[in-house]
């Protein structure tokens, strides 16, 4: 499996991102906000957390303006696997393949610690290594991660089964705790957790990395 981390200025995570993925048995390129095009054979494109561009206008917004923003809406409108992870799925949101909007933290405050999420899908190639309703631990870092979505969107999600992960108990206001969406294809997963940071032992926990193995496993079946 082929997967391209993308770095903007201000990204933090994606070396981290790099590391877990590969040693979940990705090929792994790392590709830069100004390239126009993503590497040959790409299945899967992961934008990393951080602060790119020092989150100026809105947290993503110039990110979705980049070079390569193209090439990865691309990518998932033709049904390529698409992984945003925090500051990624701010980005995710802007570039317009996930719905709703990431908000302000309600008390203002940046949140930066482990957290409980709960499951709540194992239909899909990021969350088909957990039980539904398994209740992980995840570390968070984030301003920005209070999710919200108009009430037609929010019907939709649950009754099309694309809450990936909820907040056990909720940390930051979203609306109905939620941490994690899919796409209506659940190809393309938003998640402002951070499982790269629990992917290894010396992190003090590696549920982070049944994700990633979970999902290299699925795309090797397509």
């Amino acid at each position: 499996m082929k997967a391209a981390v993308i770095t903007f200025p201000g990204s933090n995570c994606d070396r981290d991102l790099s590391v877990a993925l590969a040693q979940a048995g990705a090929d792994v390129t790392r590709v830069w906000h100004k390239d126009e095009a993503l590497p040959a054979g790409t299945d899967l494109v992961a934008v990393p957390g951080g602060f790119s561009f020092g989150d100026y206008l809105r947290c993503g917004a110039i990110a979705a303006h980049s070079p390569i923003a193209n090439a990865i809406r691309a990518h998932g409108a033709k049904g390529g696997y698409v992984l945003g992870i925090c500051n990624g799925f701010q980005v995710l949101t802007e570039l317009g393949l996930l719905p709703g909007a990431l908000m302000r933290n309600s008390g203002l405050k940046f949140v930066c610690r482990e957290v409980a999420l709960q499951v709540a899908t194992a239909a899909s190639p990021f969350t088909s290594g957990f039980a539904a309703g398994e209740v992980i631990r995840v570390p968070v870092a984030h301003h920005d991660g209070n999710y919200q979505i108009d009430a037609e969107g929010l019907t939709a999600l649950k009754a099309e089964d694309r809450v990936a992960f909820t907040y056990a108990p909720g940390i930051n206001g979203a609306v109905e705790d939620i941490a994690g969406v899919l796409s209506s294809n659940r190809r393309v997963l938003g998640m402002m957790p951070h499982p790269e940071r629990a992917a290894e032992p010396a992190h003090g926990g590696t549920d982070g990395a049944k994700l990633f193995a979970a999902l290299v496993q699925e795309l090797a079946k397509v």
